[in-house]
C-alpha cells in the first residue's frame, strides 16, 4: 500500500514563505514524475510544478520564479518552497506521484492536500 502524505502548509503573510513536504511510502520500487497540484474555493484544479526523476521541472506561469520544486529520490520527497506568497496562491496543495510497485504495477497516487492561506 502506498501512502503520499503532504506536511507544511499553514497561515502566511503576503510576501511570507512556505515550504511543502510529500513523502511517499510503502513498498515503492521507482517513483517517476511527481507534482504538486492546488485548487483554491470554487476554482479548478491547477497543476503548479512538476519535477521528473531526473531532475527536469516545469511550472505554472503563475509561479515562475516564485516557487521551486525539487526531490529527494532516496527519501521519496518531493518538496515546494513557496516564496513571494500572493493571496491569491491561496488553496488545498496536493502532490502526486507516477509510482511503480511490484504488486500494482505503475499507478498514480495523490496525497490528502494541506491548506495554505496567505492573508494578512
Amino acid at each position: 500500500q502506498v501512502q503520499l502524505v503532504e506536511t507544511g502548509g499553514g497561515l502566511v503573510q503576503p510576501g511570507g514563505s512556505l515550504r511543502l513536504s510529500c513523502a511517499a511510502s510503502g513498498s515503492i520500487s521507482s517513483i517517476y514524475d511527481m507534482k504538486w497540484y492546488r485548487q483554491a474555493p470554487g476554482k479548478e484544479r491547477e497543476l503548479v510544478a512538476r519535477i521528473s526523476n531526473g531532475g527536469t521541472t516545469n511550472y505554472a506561469d503563475s509561479v515562475k520564479g516564485r516557487f521551486i520544486i525539487s526531490r529527494d529520490n532516496v527519501m521519496n520527497r518531493v518538496y515546494l518552497q513557496m516564496n513571494s506568497l500572493k493571496p491569491e496562491d491561496t488553496a488545498v496543495y496536493s502532490c502526486n506521484a507516477l509510482i511503480y510497485t511490484v504488486v500494482s504495477g505503475l499507478r498514480l497516487y495523490w496525497g490528502q492536500g494541506t491548506q495554505v492561506t496567505v492573508s494578512s
